[in-house]
């Protein structure tokens, strides 16, 4: 499991940088929040670990983002409202930043440029024009680019969240999720994904597909 003590130092820093000079209240209630969130019991994938994977691929990608700290609360708040049997969890973890994000005291044009960063989450699908939106996505989707025994690892957790689904409804239902990455003309938008992620996780993602629809 991921260091909770460190997770912690790595959201106070991300909140300092962003709020500025101006300071706010004490950040540690906010970042204890979120971690109690990132280890609810449903969760089984997006877990503190994920967080912290997150984190560690937007520090690899952070030379291509405009403002990397903030790009670091997006991650924070991407999946910290989670349930699996929910449609809505993006939507939802926005709104979570917009009233969470001014109460500890960064600015409103911030404050929007991380909601607007979840939501992007729902497809991953950034603009050519938006390097924090790339950096995002890129660090969400780095998973896919796993070697096999922790793509292997990934699938059967995803598998778990959605327990209460049956087979062939999952199967069905993740599969589309997967032709629909497939789909896309590029799943990495950096630089650095794209060299370094894209052809794994196409394999990884296709050799997943071949064993669905067997």
């Amino acid at each position: 499991m991921a260091d909770l003590d460190s997770l912690r130092a790595r959201f106070v820093r991300a909140l300092e940088a962003a709020r500025g000079p101006a300071g706010g209240p004490n950040p540690a209630p906010y970042a204890d929040n979120l971690l109690t969130r990132w280890q609810e019991p449903q969760r089984r994938y997006h877990t503190v670990t994920h967080l912290a994977a997150v984190l560690d691929r937007v520090d690899v990608l952070e030379k291509y983002a405009r403002d990397p700290d903030v790009v670091r609360l997006a991650a924070w708040f991407h999946d910290a409202v989670y349930l699996p049997d929910r449609s809505e969890n993006e939507e939802r973890s926005a709104r979570l930043a917009e009233r969470a994000l001014p109460e500890a005291g960064v600015p409103a044009a911030k404050t929007a440029e991380v909601a607007r960063l979840v939501r992007l989450t729902v497809g991953h699908d950034p603009a050519d024009d938006d390097p924090d939106g790339q950096v995002l996505c890129d660090a969400d989707l780095a998973i896919l680019a796993s070697p096999p025994s922790a793509y292997a690892a990934y699938t059967a957790a995803v598998r778990e969240e959605y327990h209460f689904v049956p087979n062939d409804a999952f199967r069905t239902g993740r599969a589309a999720v997967l032709r629909q990455l497939l789909a896309l003309p590029r799943l990495f938008r950096t630089p650095h994904g794209a060299a370094e992620w894209e052809p794994t996780a196409r394999y990884n993602l296709r050799s997943e597909l071949e064993l669905l629809e067997a």
